[in-house]
Order: C-alpha cells, then structure tokens, then sequence
C-alpha cells in the first residue's frame, strides 16, 4: 500500500481545531501527518497556504502553544507527525530546546526548507540524532543524481520529491513528471520516496506513487480547512476518497 501523507497548517480554521483535526486525519487512515508551523514568509508555499499561515498567525498561533497542543494528545496519536516549517522560529525559539521540546511532544521528525544541508550537517544534524527526530530533505526535477543521493544520506525518515519546480497547490504542476519519477526510482537511495505538490484527486494520487513510496497532500486539505463550513465532514469525505 502507498503511503498517505496529510499536511494542514496549525492553527486553522480555529487556534484550537489541531488536536481535532490531527485525530480526524489518523482516524480517516492516512499513515502520516505533517503540521505546517505558521510563520509570516513561507517562501515554499503557494497562496492556499501563505493564506493559512496568515490566519493561523493571526489566530495567535505559536509553536509554544502547537508543542502544547500536541503534548496533551501525543499518548492517542500512533501515526507519525511531522512538523514543517522554516529556520528563522525555530532558530527564535532555540534549536536544541525545539528539537527536546518535539521528542517530548510526540514528534518524529522535521521538514525546514531554507535549512541549508551544508550547515544542517555542520550543526544541526547531531542534535537531532540527540532526540531522535528524523529529517527530511527536499528533492526536485533539477536535482542532480549526485545532489539526490547526498541529501538522501542526510535524510531520514523519507526525502520529499517535490513534482515540479513549483510552490506548493500550483496549478501548473507537471504530476506526471515520467523521466524524473523514473530517475528516482532507479537511484539507489535509503529512503522512502513521498511526492508532494499538485495532489488533489485519487488519480493524482495513484499517478504520482506508481514508482514511489507515497504521496504528500496539502493544499487541497488546507482548502476544505479553510471554506468549508461543514470542514470535518468534508476533510474526512476527502481523505477516504484518497484512500479508498
């Protein structure tokens, strides 16, 4: 079976709606859950998820308040969470305190995006081996053979193959990207392959995992977050048609 991978942002529709919305996505058979740690610039993001981020901080969200929130639920979660987000607030809020303060919370691993490998080996990589948090790092379409094996062997957990040089939720994504998907299935890499960017439908889905491990979704998610009045109804309904 391929992997599914739901992200949302934290602290969206409400401040408090995480706890529900994390027991909902593990409760509608996704395998993992990646939480989008709101910040005021996500560069990798398209416009569905710069807006979340937007709302959430305006909801007053923190990652003080998402470690708190997950804390109080992480003895009913059993599938693994992973927390996105970018290296200015986590730097902020003190990277070895963050990485303690994840392991206590329940946390498997992380996705920093403007985290530079050079200086993730150099300073980041230790502490991380400290607290047992896998990292993940980033792959696309012009990522060099050489290039994908090197973050591979930084990378534990699973390495993100992002399907097109795109923001997340393009609408010009290219899913099907046969040449690239089919370069990283003959590397020989250590990793689980999830492919994100561009996932909306269960033919999405079953295209893009053909010759990887799973497929990452999070616009479309965000989405039903965001404008459905009826969000826990519809999330579910979206997950299981994923799924299903």
């Amino acid at each position: 079976m391929k992997k599914l991978n739901i992200y949302f942002t934290a602290g969206i529709p409400e401040l408090d709606d995480t706890a529900d919305i994390i027991r909902l996505i593990q409760n509608s058979g996704a395998d993992m859950l990646e939480i989008g740690m709101p910040y005021s610039d996500p560069v990798a993001d398209g416009p569905v998820i710069q807006k979340a981020h937007v709302l959430a901080l305006k909801n007053g969200m923190t990652i003080e308040k998402l470690l708190s929130q997950l804390k109080n639920i992480k003895n009913e979660i059993k599938i693994p969470i992973i927390l996105m987000g970018y290296i200015n607030p986590v730097l902020s809020f003190g990277f070895e305190n963050f990485c303690k303060e994840c392991s206590e919370s329940g946390v498997s691993g992380l996705i920093i995006p403007d985290l530079p490998p050079i200086e993730f080996e150099k300073n980041y990589q230790k502490i991380l081996q400290i607290y047992h948090l896998n990292f993940t790092f980033l792959i696309t379409p012009e990522t060099s053979d050489e290039r994908i094996s090197y973050l591979d062997s930084l990378s534990s957990g699973f390495l993100y193959a992002v399907s097109s040089s795109s923001t997340t939720g393009n609408e010009n994504a290219v899913l099907k990207n046969e040449d690239y998907l089919s370069r990283i299935a003959s590397l020989p890499l250590k990793n689980p392959v999830m492919i994100g960017f561009g996932i909306k439908f269960k033919e999405d889905f079953e295209n893009v995992t053909e010759k990887a491990d799973g497929g990452i979704i999070g616009t479309a998610f965000v989405n039903i977050l965001l404008n459905d009045k009826d969000w826990k109804i519809n999330a579910i309904d979206f997950i299981h048609s994923i799924k299903n």
